[in-house]
C-alpha cells in the first residue's frame, strides 16, 4: 500500500531567491516570523526548500522554556521534523541532486567516540544537531547529509515522511521495553508521541490501555492506535484501582511506558508495574527534577526501570520503512494545516489540547 501526497509537489526546481521566511527562536514565549537570507551551504552540505514541518512536543517544550541543547544561540532556528526537496547540492555529495525528494533526521551521530564505538549512537559526544525546518528552506548538516538523509519514493508523501523523526525515536522506544504478543502495555500521555507507542505497540501484538485526561486524544488512541482500553486520568489516577479494573488477577501491567514528562507520573508509571515487570520513563522531564522511588519493590519485586533517549540512523531507516511500505499511515494524527506564519499559534492550540499534531506549510512561490 502506498502514500499518495495531499499536496502535488513541484516538477521543477526554480532559481533559490537570496532571502526566505523563517520562525525564529528570540527567547521562551518569543517566536517571531522574519526575513532572513537563505543559507549557504559548504561543499559536503544540502540544502532543502521545506515542502511539510510538523509541530513537535520538544518544540513546544522549547517554546515554553528554552532548550539547553537545541537552541544555544538567539535568534535561534526552529523546528526539526519536516520533509522536501534538494534545490542546492555540495560539490562533494554525490548521492543526492536537485530535484531529490527527501526527508532528513535532526541529528547524525559521528561514528568516532567513545559512545559509538560501543553503538550507543544517540549517546554520540559528537552529535551533530539539526534545528530550523520552521523555514523556506533549511541546510543539512555534512555530517546528517551523509548519514541521515533518505530519497522519498514518488508514491510517499511529504506529510507522511515528516513523521519519520517522531516514529523512529517511537520504534526504539518499543523496542527496548521487549513488547511481545499477548503483553499488558499501558502507555500515560497521548500526545504524538503516545500515539505512535500505542499503534507501533499493537502491531506487537500487546493488549493496551492507553491512559490520557484529553477526549480528542482518547478517541485518537482508539481510532489510529487500535488501543483496546481507555483509562481518563481526570476521572481516575489511583494506581491500585487502574491495576485492578485492567490488568490480569490486578497485578499491574507487563510494561509501563510513560509519555508525558512529568516525575509525579513517573511515579504513578512505576507503581503501575507488576512484579517482574518494566517501567519505560520516556517522556522527559524538566532540568533538576527528582522522583521518589520505593526501593524496596523496586529490588524485591524486580522492576526494571529504562529511560530511552532520542533516536539513531538504523532507527530512522526503520521508521522510514514502515511509512513507505504502508504499515502505518501517520497522517491522521494531523489535526489541521496552517501557514508557517503561525509557529506560535500552532504551538499554543497543541498546548491546549486542542490539536496533536500541526503541519505548517510555507509559501509556495508564485
Amino acid at each position: 500500500m502506498s502514500i499518495t501526497s495531499l499536496t502535488p509537489h513541484p516538477t521543477s526546481i526554480s532559481d533559490v531567491p537570496e532571502t526566505m521566511e523563517a520562525a525564529l527562536f528570540y527567547k521562551p514565549g518569543d517566536v517571531r516570523y522574519e526575513t532572513v537570507p537563505v543559507p549557504k551551504i559548504t561543499s559536503d552540505e544540502l540544502l532543502v526548500k521545506i515542502e511539510s514541518t510538523l509541530t513537535c512536543g520538544t518544540d513546544l517544550k522549547c517554546y515554553r522554556r528554552g532548550h539547553p541543547v537545541l537552541l544555544k544561540s538567539f535568534p535561534s532556528p526552529f523546528g526539526h521534523e519536516f520533509s522536501g526537496i534538494v534545490v542546492r547540492v555540495g560539490s562533494n555529495v554525490t548521492q543526492f541532486k536537485p530535484g531529490n525528494r527527501v526527508v532528513a533526521a535532526n541529528s547524525a551521530p559521528c561514528y568516532d567516540c567513545d559512545f559509538c564505538h560501543k553503538g550507543n549512537h544517540n549517546l554520540c559526544e559528537h552529535l551533530d544537531l539539526l534545528n530550523g525546518s520552521y523555514a523556506d528552506y533549511l541546510r543539512i548538516p555534512a555530517q546528517i547529509t551523509a548519514h541521515n538523509t533518505h530519497k522519498l519514493p514518488e508514491d510517499v508523501s511529504f506529510e507522511a515522511a515528516a513523521f519519520a523523526e517522531p516514529l523512529a525515536v517511537s520504534l526504539r522506544g518499543i523496542d527496548l521495553s521487549g513488547v511481545s504478543p499477548g503483553d499488558h502495555v499501558a502507555i500515560i500521555g497521548l500526545g504524538s508521541i503516545g500515539q505512535l507507542l500505542v499503534r507501533l505497540a499493537k502491531l506487537k501484538g500487546a493488549h493496551v490501555t492507553a491512559m490520557a485526561r484529553n477526549p480528542l486524544k482518547m478517541a485518537m488512541a482508539k481510532d489510529f492506535g487500535k488501543a483496546d482500553s481507555l483509562v481518563n486520568l481526570r476521572d481516575c489516577f489511583d494506581v491500585e484501582q487502574i491495576k485492578a479494573c485492567y490488568t490480569p488477577q490486578g497485578k499491574g501491567f507487563d510494561i509501563v511506558i510513560e509519555a508525558v514528562g512529568l516525575p509525579e507520573v513517573w511515579e504513578k508509571a512505576i507503581g503501575l508495574a507488576r512484579r517482574g515487570g518494566l517501567v519505560n520513563l520516556f517522556g522527559g522531564c524538566p532540568s533538576g527534577s527528582s522522583i521518589n522511588i520505593d526501593t524496596r519493590r523496586l529490588h524485591y519485586d524486580e522492576i526494571t526501570l529504562i529511560s530511552p533517549f532520542h533516536h539513531t540512523p538504523e532507527y530512522f531507516r526503520k521508521a522510514l520503512t514502515l511509512i513507505c511500505e504502508g504499515k502505518i499511515d501517520p497522517r491522521p494524527l494531523i489535526s489541521k494545516q496552517l501557514p508557517l506564519s503561525q509557529v506560535p499559534e500552532a504551538l499554543e492550540t497543541v498546548e491546549a489540547g486542542q490539536a496533536i499534531k500541526i503541519l505548517l506549510t510555507p509559501k509556495q512561490p508564485a
